[in-house]
């Protein structure tokens, strides 16, 4: 390693800002290779006893509530979780003094010894990079599958650190990578990188959509000739990065011939998937052995496919677990036929692009349950899709009122004050042959605690419905 090194670290005072769990993650990882740590938040203490309950409060400084950005002050190595914004003043305070501010990714990837498959994008990062982790099992593969996607990658660093010298726990490291975690990188070296897709997101947080592909494309900013980058081919703004890239490129297209792509990797032939790597054609399954729905769900197979054949997985392998995967939860996931009527939980779906394609996953009317906390999306891109495929549109949340307004003109509109009532509504209103879908185009955050409470709730809801 070069910075910090692991012999470095004892001793340093080292802040953690952020309690959430990859700050957790990342104060325990300090922790086990010596360093001072301190913990910082802006939350109160009563807010945050779970979290410290994790650490061991005898050998750690806290620092909650207001004034929390007192513990920078004498620092000597920031690290910060990826919901801090990464410019707060009292940060750049800290860079001025020389203070390095990294972020748990970019300690985590200091202390791994298993070459390291990212996966990055605007949507569909979670459902790829957990069928990743299933092909590389399936493959008989040792694989850590976490980041973003939930588990700390600083869990999979520490079990590395306490498995000292020698080959490690793990054959790989799967991380799923998001643009905040991106943005304190500064030797983070994935042996593949993915870029899946990118749609306007997260324009609360970004100046422009520009600043915000900016922050995805540094995924492949340390990679070299030795590595392997993976690109979205129908996606304009992915494809166009290709000759930015340092690593050998590989493509991935479901809309593409593989003879005419000008481009190695997984392409959809006909009604096969298919592999066109080193010269050489294989066929990895037919579509309809597919158990994911959805075309967008068809592009992640590809992306995991092309990954998993980079790390040797066997083709057999490959096919059971595509032909058993069933998704996630959250992500157009089936939670009950009640009258005839299914109700699908999609709250994954937190921008518009997200819902869109839930949208056209769907064939039935649909009575969609949308709304939340706005990220700064279009939601008159909703109007082709809603027009043609919604029956009823349920609004919650803050951005209720924005989203009627973008679909002016529309009339089988309704707001709920809470999700009972949106459920409650939708369950009366639907007919035999319908699909309740929740997928809201918008965080959660303004009435739950994530979108994972968002979709555990409406499930619980919809399996209260006598």
């Amino acid at each position: 390693m070069s910075f910090p090194a692991v012999t470095e670290l004892r001793g340093k005072r080292v802040t953690v800002v952020g309690l959430a769990r990859s700050g957790v993650a990342a104060a325990r990882l300090l922790q086990a290779v010596g360093a001072q740590v301190t913990v910082a938040d802006g939350k109160e203490a009563s807010a945050l006893a779970e979290p410290l309950s994790k650490l061991d409060r005898n050998a750690v400084k806290v620092s909650v509530g207001a004034g929390y950005e007192a513990a920078l002050e004498g620092a000597e190595l920031v690290v910060i979780s990826p919901g801090v914004p990464f410019r707060l003043p009292s940060l750049e305070t800290a860079r001025r003094r020389g203070v390095l501010v990294i972020g748990e990714l970019e300690l985590a990837s200091r202390f791994l010894r298993a070459p390291l498959l990212a996966v990055t994008g605007t949507n569909g990062k979670s459902t790829t990079v957990t069928l990743l982790g299933l092909l590389l099992a399936e493959s008989g593969k040792r694989a850590f599958v976490g980041g973003n996607l939930g588990t700390p990658l600083c869990e999979a660093a520490m079990a590395s650190f306490q498995a000292g010298p020698g080959a490690g726990p793990y054959d790989y490291v799967v991380a799923e990578v998001s643009s905040f975690q991106l943005e304190t990188v500064e030797r983070f070296h994935p042996r593949v990188a993915a870029l899946l897709n990118i749609t306007p997101d997260h324009l609360d947080r970004y100046d422009s959509l520009d600043d915000y592909v900016a922050a995805k494309s540094r995924l492949f900013e340390n990679q070299t000739q030795g590595d392997l980058a993976l690109l979205n081919l129908d996606d304009e703004r992915v494809a166009r990065l290709a000759g930015t890239i340092r690593a050998r490129t590989l493509g991935f297209s479901r809309k593409l011939a593989p003879g005419r792509a000008g481009c190695e990797g997984t392409f959809l032939d006909g009604k096969s998937l298919v592999a066109t790597i080193g010269g050489i054609r294989r066929e990895i399954c037919r579509r309809e052995e597919l158990r994911l729905l959805g075309d967008h769900n068809l592009s992640n197979a590809l992306a995991a496919v092309a990954i998993g054949l980079a790390c040797d997985c066997p083709i057999p392998s490959m096919r059971q677990v595509l032909r058993t995967f069933p998704g996630l939860e959250h992500a157009l996931e089936f939670v009950r036929e009640r009258q005839g009527v299914r109700f699908i939980n999609d709250s994954k779906g937190t921008n518009v692009d997200a819902t869109l394609k839930a949208l056209e996953s769907l064939s039935q009317p649909i009575l969609l349950i949308a709304g939340g906390k706005d990220k700064g999306g279009d939601f008159s891109k909703l109007r082709q899709a809603v027009l043609q495929r919604v029956k009823r549109l349920i609004l919650i949340g803050e951005a209720a009122p924005l989203i009627q307004a973008a679909l002016a003109g529309f009339d089988r509109i309704s707001q709920a004050a809470t999700l009972r009532d949106a459920v409650e509504l939708a369950a009366r209103e639907a007919t035999v042959g319908d699909a309740v879908l929740l997928s809201p185009a918008c965080a959660s955050f303004d009435m739950f605690a994530d979108y994972q409470d968002r979709g555990r709730q409406f499930k619980a809801l919809v399996n209260e419905l006598l």
